[in-house]
């Protein structure tokens, strides 16, 4: 949006449930009436309900149900997350547009959120279900001091601050478990996926892009055969409808606070907090590796490097950097 029907949303929104006159838009904003006429006509192609007819007061009656950026900005709290906000109706990954922009040297903090994936990706090359209108699909570029063999610690932090947001809004952190390294699931089931991509120099990063898809009102029998069962929302979860500007924001606030948390003091300053939402220690899994070979064993925790360790049945331990992992049922045969 450009700046000047931007400024006529926000002097409505001060107003609230009052009118403002088009002759004190005009006053304020140093604009004709005729301009403000013209920026209240953009604003209401843009879904914006606003009362009032030419010559007569504005009211902001309702806002779409969008991600766009004067949306989230408003009540937005962050510090350096999210101060440059780049929308899409329709991309076919946010990722592969904050990449391009990280490599063009986009800010630390930039953020790409789209109503709408054509080609959402997920990890291990797989596809992220991506309905428009309905869910939160976001990349944010991060410029951090980070060696690369600290990388895979940046996913853990993030599936941190998405698992503090699910949890406020469910109000039960008990539902809430961090499926390492990527998942986050409500009562047993996938709400959100996270994908990081890097770009390095030497053995340091040079920036990398957090991709974030959480499903907030997709309706799980929608799912594709594939994910049926085993993916849910938040929506599904609670009963109501999720209001996806309000959870960007505070998604985007959560993930600041944990970021800073880890960029102070690394993986040991967020472990307690992880810990919380971490539920597989004990448990028995299939770890799938990018090559196909599986091994299965109990899960022993994780390393400060964010690796899995996997205790395997002759006692040796098994330390995991990337993988497939599904927990084995009791009572599933190896």
């Amino acid at each position: 949006m450009s700046e000047a029907p931007a400024r006529v949303l926000e002097a409505l929104r001060r107003a609230g449930d009052q009118s403002i006159s088009g002759a004190a838009l005009s006053g304020d904003l140093g604009v004709s009436r005729a301009q403000v006429w013209k920026h209240v006509e953009a604003l209401r192609a843009r879904g914006y309900a606003i009362e009032g007819e030419r010559g007569g007061g504005y009211r902001l009656a309702a806002a779409p149900d969008r991600l766009y950026a004067e949306e989230i900005r408003h009540g937005l709290e962050t510090r350096w997350l999210a101060k440059t906000i780049i929308h899409f109706e329709l991309t076919d990954s946010t990722n592969r547009e904050a990449l391009e922009r990280a490599r063009d040297g986009a800010a630390h903090g930039t953020v790409v959120v789209a109503e709408g994936q054509s080609a959402g990706r997920g990890r291990l090359g797989r596809s992220f279900y991506s309905p428009a209108h309905l869910n939160l699909y976001t990349s944010i570029v991060l410029r951090p001091r980070l060696d690369t063999s600290a990388a895979p610690t940046l996913i853990l932090a993030s599936a941190l601050g998405v698992a503090e947001c699910v949890a406020a809004e469910l109000g039960d952190p008990s539902r809430v478990e961090i499926k390492w390294p990527n998942d986050v699931l409500i009562d047993g089931l996938k709400t959100s996926g996270i994908l990081v991509e890097l770009g390095v120099e030497a053995t340091r990063v040079a920036f990398c892009v957090l991709g974030i898809g959480v499903n907030l009102n997709v309706d799980p029998g929608d799912f594709p055969d594939e994910f049926r069962g085993r993916a849910t929302s938040l929506s599904a979860a609670l009963g109501r409808r999720i209001d996806r500007a309000d959870f960007a924001r505070r998604l985007y606030g959560a993930l600041e606070d944990v970021l800073d948390r880890h960029a102070e003091g690394g993986f040991e300053a967020i472990r307690p907090g992880f810990s919380a939402f971490f539920r597989m220690e004990g448990r028995r899994v299939r770890v799938q590796d990018l090559d196909g070979a599986e091994s299965e064993g109990r899960v022993d925790g994780i390393d400060l490097d964010g690796a899995l360790r996997l205790e395997r049945d002759d006692g040796t331990l098994e330390r995991v950097l990337a993988g497939d992992v599904t927990i084995v049922k009791r009572g599933e045969a190896s």
